[in-house]
């Protein structure tokens, strides 16, 4: 377990530092004013390429846009039973505290989309109803990325009936592969963008999946010091 942990955190922080390295990576490799209106795009031969071979559909943009919906949806659904929790226990230190950790994690994933917006590492390869609109990375994905694991995660500690958690599991991996592909080939984001995206919405989850391992493991240690300690003090008596 202790394994485990350490090694969610660690891939989490790799992940976290590739992104890093590839937002760079895009500000200085084969940059070139391709772009709406002349501007730089990195890794311009790539993606202008899979541009090209994807072309433009407005209409996978519009429902995958929609659909970008759910995650919300879902981030809504988990702050009403942290509400619930603070309101029946009357003290946030009682809520389960991997919900405490779920409303941080949100809330980081919620920063790093307004750090993107206000600082445009790039501008998509359209025009969005006449406007410019920053490109990366991909607001949806990291937004689905980053939502649908911690509802299967969540299942998979709440929900004991096995059928309705399968249905769960299912579902997200179903509605993950079809949003990230549709936001890929929709034509409104260069392939880096996704790519983007996907670096930083794995680092994230792993470090809350980690950290969600690492209180209940020393929780745990706590429990059993507390209990041998009792049966040594029994033992002496």
């Amino acid at each position: 377990m202790k394994k485990n942990t350490k090694r969610l955190l660690i891939t989490g922080i790799i992940m976290i530092t590739l992104f890093a390295v590839w937002t760079l990576l895009i500000q200085t490799v084969d940059v070139q004013a391709v772009g709406q209106n002349g501007t730089d795009i990195g890794f311009a031969g790539l993606n202008v390429w899979f541009h090209k071979t994807t072309g433009v559909h407005m209409w996978i943009y519009t429902v995958t846009d929609w659909l970008g919906l759910v995650p919300v949806f879902i981030c809504m659904v988990f702050g009403v039973v942290g509400l619930v929790q603070l309101i029946s226990k009357k003290s946030l230190l009682k809520v389960d505290k991997d919900i405490i950790l779920l409303g941080v994690y949100y809330i980081l994933v919620i920063v790093g989309y307004i750090i993107f917006e206000m600082i445009p590492i790039n501008y998509r390869p359209i025009l969005i109803e006449g406007r410019m609109e920053a490109s990366y990375p991909s607001s949806t994905t990291l937004l689905v990325m980053s939502v649908m694991p911690t509802l299967a995660f969540q299942a998979r500690r709440r929900i004991k009936n096995k059928t309705v958690r399968y249905c769960i599991y299912a579902f997200t991996v179903i509605f993950t592969a079809a949003m990230v592909v549709g936001r890929t080939v929709a034509g409104v984001h260069w392939l880096t963008d996704i790519i983007g995206s996907l670096l930083l919405s794995t680092g994230l989850y792993l470090i809350y999946h980690g950290s969600v391992m690492l209180i209940e493991n020393n929780n745990t240690r706590r429990k059993d010091y507390g209990i041998s300690r009792k049966t040594a003090g029994a033992a002496k008596s």
